[in-house]
């Protein structure tokens, strides 16, 4: 019997190589990966031209539907430093909060935290980095002085019993300073990685910065390996043609690139 022999895309024959080695290497991943879902934040903030807020939300309700456990949903941050995130309550307060997904919004101060709990925010995140100019380019402040901030943030989330995660930027190398100290960043197993759907955003303070990581190539490159992600690809892929369609730009996922040429 003749065996026949599947031709997979050109695009997608580098994913799906990584299927060969899935068996023999199972054992060096974790069963599982937590993808938190930066999109609706991160993608769209240094979008030039303001995205309507029901496109906001219609987008994070799309990503809840493909199943990503962790949706960051908006900033918390003065209008003034990004316009595009000033409808930040409104967005928060309109999403469907579907049962055992997490909505948490970045809260870069205390005013913020504070303006984020009063909209009815159940989870924030603070944003350090490894980097003292960076820091100074970001929050407008150095890292002892974000440390300080932080902590006032921290004191109030705990006894309001609010998980708080913390982001530290520029771990590997600072587009200002270079490379950045060893000594400052401690490395760990990962099993909790931040990406963002069609590839959208990029920190506005990090010149030549390539972008995030496509969500839908995540999934794929996981699914191939075995690493459960409880994250159902086709909705995710509808999710990102829908917000594609909206900014009125390609999609940066080489997984949806394939699979529109198909």
């Amino acid at each position: 019997m003749a065996t026949v022999r599947r031709v997979l895309p050109r695009r997608l024959v580098g994913l799906a190589s990584l299927r060969a080695v899935s068996t023999s290497s199972a054992g060096t991943f974790p069963k599982r990966v937590k993808i938190v879902e930066v999109g609706p934040r991160d993608g769209l903030q240094n979008e030039k031209n303001i995205v309507p807020t029901a496109t906001k939300i219609k987008l994070i309700d799309m990503l809840s539907e493909a199943g990503l456990p962790v949706v960051e949903a908006t900033s918390f941050v003065s209008p003034k430093w990004v316009p595009q995130m000033a409808d930040h309550a409104e967005v928060l307060k309109g999403i469907q909060k579907f049962p055992g997904i997490n909505y948490p919004v970045l809260t870069p101060n205390f005013k913020g935290y504070q303006a984020a709990v009063a909209a009815g925010a159940k989870e924030v995140a603070i944003f350090g980095a490894a980097s003292e100019l960076f820091t100074r380019k970001n929050i407008n402040c150095s890292i002892d002085e974000s440390l300080q901030r932080f902590d006032e943030i921290l004191k109030a989330a705990q006894a309001a019993s609010i998980p708080v995660r913390g982001y530290v930027s520029c771990v590997l190398g600072c587009p200002y300073e270079g490379k950045i100290s060893p000594a400052k960043v401690a490395e760990m197993g990962v099993s909790v990685v931040d990406s963002s759907v069609a590839g959208l955003g990029g920190c506005p303070y990090a010149q030549g910065a390539s972008g995030n990581l496509a969500t839908e190539d995540l999934v794929y490159m996981l699914t191939g390996l075995g690493v459960h992600t409880g994250v159902n690809l086709q909705k995710l892929l509808e999710a990102g043609a829908f917000i594609c369609q909206a900014l009125n730009r390609k999609t940066s996922s080489k997984v949806a690139q394939a699979t529109c040429k198909l």
